[in-house]
């Protein structure tokens, strides 16, 4: 159906009177009863929309059900639910009621909701004024982002492990609802695998799929934040993966905060011997890319991956980049494609680009062989003593590296010396940015919460990641390890050839 024919037939009054958008506006009735009764929705704040679900109408045409505003959510009934267009037009607005009650108007929150349908294609959106949504986000009056790791229930959360590290941004409340919705736009576009968005004192956005997708991660964000208040009573950490006490820096007494400190180390030449990575990862990514592929084609992960390829090699043809190949549409068939894809990969390899999208494949492909105990990752004898060592005094340690999280996570879960991992507070790639960029360091120091850069210490191999992150303000030593690069003549860096010297 041409897509004028799909939106007559969707805002026909024989539609609107159907059976899906009656089944919709009961599903929110029903979620705001529930909702009601976990004080998400209490006192006629808060609220609820999700789309029609129909298969013979594309997502994007979808119609949207929407709770009204200032009602006790816990009374409503289908025909107090508004009915908006797939892009925000009122198709059906509910009766008056006699007093005491108002009269009827659309959720205050529309244009938020209306930004998670179009940034996200979400199929459901929430907004909860749960007590610990709002309390989560003063426990650190200067933080932007709610972090946590090593806790079962992020696994309820879209695209994340028990091992990851779950990153909520958050942003200032406003005295009107309306006024959050470019900020909460921009914290969408910031944070691309968020499926939620905390507003200080206020609240908490969280979208999904469907809307068992939403209501299933809403469930977990506030499980999350629930523990994390009580860690946070016990004085212990919730954002390390151990969740010990918040130890005492030196010179501190009970009644003073901690300085927040931490230590973000690169891999390569740092942690771990280049010859690794050059002689066993890369070679084990190019000689595994098709064996890989053709098992795992129709998988959601490769799949995925194969869509980054698709996206960078179209750039790479458009900017005449040596060995781009053309990769076939999927219509000529799996192995053309996959021919095609092994092409790309291998030039990629061997040119030794920091891109996203090889990033991404390698891995997965990394992945499979840690899991098959065919690759083990190595690190030097004295990181693990160190990482220990900083962990224990209270120093959070992180990785940036131009290899995916996941491949980190990977190099740290199956070392020499074991599962690293409990040290480790979070990782970053390229997707924060370039390692040469000095706006990437920047964006760190505000991931992690510093008060100031310096409280940052970088440690990399390379002398212009170092340059770029002390231009950012952050402390850096040089990393002088076997068959590193050499550095130039009077660069002006600490150095180090082990970790026990910092």
């Amino acid at each position: 159906m041409a897509a004028n024919g799909v939106k007559s037939a969707v805002t026909s009054q024989a539609y609107l009177e159907g059976s899906q958008v009656k089944q919709t506006k009961s599903l929110i009735s029903e979620l705001c009863r529930l909702f009601y009764n976990l004080g998400w929705v209490s006192g006629t704040g808060g609220s609820i929309t999700a789309k029609v679900h129909d298969d013979s109408v594309p997502k994007s045409e979808q119609l949207i059900i929407m709770s009204p505003s200032g009602v006790q959510k816990e009374r409503m009934l289908e025909e107090d639910m508004y009915v908006l267009s797939s892009t925000g037009d009122i198709l059906f607005s509910p009766s008056p009621k006699p007093y005491p009650h108002k009269p009827p108007k659309c959720s205050d929150c529309a244009p938020l909701f209306m930004k998670a349908y179009d940034k996200r294609n979400a199929g459901a959106v929430i907004h909860s004024h749960g007590m610990e949504s709002c309390l989560v986000t003063m426990m650190d009056p200067l933080a932007k982002e709610f972090r946590i790791t090593h806790m079962e229930m992020i696994k309820g959360i879209q695209g994340h492990g028990y091992y990851d590290e779950l990153v909520v941004p958050i942003i200032e409340n406003t005295a009107q609802e309306r006024e959050l919705t470019e900020s909460l736009a921009a914290a969408i576009e910031a944070y691309p695998k968020t499926t939620a968005v905390l507003v200080r004192n206020h609240g908490i956005y969280v979208w999904g799929d469907s809307w068992i997708s939403a209501k299933t991660q809403s469930e977990c964000y506030h499980y999350l934040f629930e523990a994390a208040i009580k860690l946070h009573q016990l004085g212990l950490d919730w954002s390390t993966p151990s969740h010990g006490p918040k130890p005492l820096l030196c010179g501190q007494s009970q009644t003073t905060n901690p300085s927040h400190r931490c230590v973000v180390l690169d891999i390569e030449g740092t942690t771990t011997p280049i010859s690794f990575v050059t002689d066993v990862l890369f070679p084990y990514a190019r000689d595994n890319v098709q064996k890989h592929l053709e098992e795992t084609y129709d998988t959601d992960a490769t799949q995925d991956d194969i869509k980054l390829l698709r996206s960078q090699v179209e750039d790479d043809l458009k900017n005449g980049v040596a060995n781009a190949v053309t990769i076939p549409s999927d219509e000529a068939g799996k192995q053309e494609v996959i021919a095609a894809l092994v092409a790309n990969v291998e030039g990629m390899i061997k040119s030794d680009r920091k891109i996203t999208s090889l990033k991404q494949l390698q891995g997965h492909i990394w992945q499979t062989g840690f899991e098959k105990n065919e690759l083990k990752g190595v690190v030097f004898d004295d990181v693990p003593v160190s990482l220990q060592k900083w962990h224990s005094s209270g120093i959070k340690v992180y990785i940036y590296s131009s290899g995916s999280r996941l491949a980190q996570r990977l190099l740290f879960g199956y070392s020499n010396h074991g599962d690293l991992r409990t040290y480790l507070s979070g990782f970053f790639d390229t997707t924060v940015g370039n390692k040469k960029e000095r706006k990437s360091y920047v964006e760190i120091c505000e991931s992690v919460g510093v008060h100031k850069p310096s409280d940052v210490l970088f440690v990399t191999d390379v002398f212009q990641e170092a340059v770029a992150a002390k231009a950012a303000g952050l402390e850096v030593i040089i990393s002088v390890r076997p068959g590193n690069g050499q550095l130039p003549e009077n660069h002006g860096f600490k150095t180090v050839k082990s970790f026990s010297e910092i």
